[in-house]
């Protein structure tokens, strides 16, 4: 783990629960792609520089989960460097509270408040072209979450951020989070048309091409969403949803896949109904979703 693998002269990755990437600029200089999930991946990150005789000039955040921005803040104190942050993004990443209010849809309680959901704020600057070395390309890829990007580097290495899972990852927890369903499937198709020398996604192999893994992603989804239809062919509140679909997937609960899931969940009714697929009732203070007729 936090193997540093060559791909290119100049592009780079950390073999690390959410690989991060690192792209060496002028000089000794080098960026990296989002920065792990905690402080010490912050040290391990370092210990990498130091070895290698290189300084970071700036954090890429692809987007602001606390897995991509967790060593944000230890790297930025001992190093000076710049954090740049796509669009919401940026706030979250300024404010990563912000996180684990929106997944709980409320204040979160203790059980939430841990660096898995609940990154070290840091002073995040709003991404935007003129930030980006030369040659650097900004990659939208949202659905996963708000605002979420990928680069591409000068020699052709695409990092692809959340937007693809493994297939042992999506075997094993069938739901992968999405904020935005119909976002999400856009950028799949987008990404499986997409050509570069190496594709590096975050929680899935880098790999020459992802057309396959994009389209695995996809049937994933819509596997889902037809479930969660069938479900509602009579009338269901959103907690017997979930507890079906935990059911069916043989997942289990704690307040993490509450949170996770259940926001996820929430994005594929709001497609569903959007899409004319559900509607949604309100019954003796209830709010039922039931299939459209």
């Amino acid at each position: 783990m936090y193997e540093l693998i060559q791909i290119t002269d100049r592009s780079y990755y950390v073999e690390s629960p959410a690989k991060i990437g690192l792209v060496r600029l002028e000089g000794d200089e080098v960026c990296l792609i989002d920065s792990g999930n905690d402080k010490d991946a912050g040290r391990r990150l370092r210990q990498i520089l130091d070895r290698s005789g290189w300084k970071l000039r700036a954090i890429y955040n692809t987007h602001s989960n606390a897995d991509h921005i967790g060593g944000n803040r230890y790297l930025q104190g001992q190093t000076g460097c710049r954090i740049y942050a796509p669009g919401v993004e940026c706030a979250f990443t300024r404010y990563p509270i912000l996180e684990s209010a929106f997944l709980y849809g409320g204040y979160p309680c203790r059980d939430l408040r841990h660096k898995f959901l609940l990154a070290q704020e840091s002073a995040a600057e709003e991404l935007r072209p003129e930030s980006l070395p030369e040659g650097f390309e900004i990659i939208p890829l949202p659905g996963h979450f708000f605002d979420m990007v990928g680069y591409r580097s000068p020699d052709d290495v695409v990092y692809l951020a959340d937007c693809l899972s493994s297939r042992e990852t999506l075997d094993k927890y069938q739901i992968g989070f999405i904020y935005d369903v119909a976002a999400y499937i856009r950028t799949l198709e987008t990404v499986k048309e997409m050509q570069a020398r190496m594709f590096v996604p975050a929680h899935a192999p880098a790999a020459e091409s992802v057309a396959e893994l994009a389209q695995y992603n996809l049937d994933k989804v819509n596997e889902i969403a037809g479930r969660i239809v069938e479900l509602c062919a009579e009338p269901r509140c959103f907690e017997d949803i979930l507890q079906k679909l935990f059911e069916a997937y043989a997942l289990e609960m704690n307040f993490e896949q509450y949170v996770l899931v259940g926001s996820t969940v929430r994005s594929y009714l709001a497609w569903l109904k959007d899409t004319g697929r559900l509607a949604a009732v309100f019954d003796k203070g209830r709010l039922l979703w039931t299939a459209s007729v």
